[in-house]
């Protein structure tokens, strides 16, 4: 199958920093890759990168199917902005920056707010939201955009147990969807859980990417085996 997004010998550097180099990827429809890797080993990196928000070395090709002219893309960080406005403004600012035509916003938005349980929640300011709400409320202003792929970075890392599992469920919903879904976690059993490929990034690099059922249960190079097992220090 084509890819929706790939990188050919991608690299992106922040000064005399080399942040990701010769990266070789390929996003397929339907999807769901997990980067893990200690911190600083390139994943929100490469997920920007992948997204077209950094400058960079090398390609990144963009295929739409057919039909379409463009990929339609979201992401979501582990501590979304949200504006000083309602939960229901903050839908329709996101609709109108993503073009959205105006008579199809309202519908958008409500439907966006009852997939993630916020429906009673549409008039509170966003911000008074628990952070388990605040991640709901970041994921239903990307699905209400309609996007093919889905960025997150770290997703649940700031959250308690409950809001946790809510919003790991939500994702996993939408990957039953058909959405191609790239994702990055220090959680080796959301990964397991959540993805059908796992790559694994250390300084910059891809060092290993596979389906998951070999990724956990095939021998891997010397590195990703210590992260697996936990033997890794994690940097700053």
């Amino acid at each position: 199958m084509s890819p929706l997004i790939e990188l050919v010998d991608a690299g992106v550097r922040f000064g005399a920093t080399a942040a990701l180099a010769g990266v070789n990827f390929a996003l397929a429809p339907a999807e769901r890759v997990m980067l893990v890797g200690a911190n600083g080993s390139g994943k929100t990196t490469l997920l920007r990168l992948l997204h077209g928000q950094l400058p960079h070395s090398g390609t990144r090709h963009v295929h739409p199917r057919a039909g379409r002219q463009r990929v339609a893309q979201a992401m979501v960080f582990q501590r979304p902005f949200l504006l000083r406005l309602s939960v229901w403004h903050n839908l329709q600012v996101a609709l109108w920056l993503a073009g959205v035509p105006k008579a199809e916003r309202a519908a958008r938005a409500a439907a966006a707010l009852a997939r993630m349980g916020l429906a009673s929640e549409r008039e509170r300011p966003a911000r008074v939201l628990s952070a388990g709400q605040q991640q709901r409320l970041a994921l239903a202003r990307a699905w209400a955009v309609q996007p093919e792929v889905l960025f997150l970075d770290e997703p649940t890392a700031s959250l308690d147990p409950t809001a946790k599992r809510e919003v790991e469920q939500l994702i996993a919903s939408l990957a039953r969807d058909g959405m191609a879904i790239v994702m990055s976690t220090h959680n080796l059993g959301q990964a397991k859980r959540l993805g059908t490929r796992v790559a694994y990034l250390e300084a910059g690099c891809i060092v290993v990417d596979r389906p998951t059922a070999e990724f956990f249960e095939l021998p891997l190079p010397e590195p990703a085996a210590q992260f697996l097992k936990g033997e890794l220090p994690w940097s700053a």
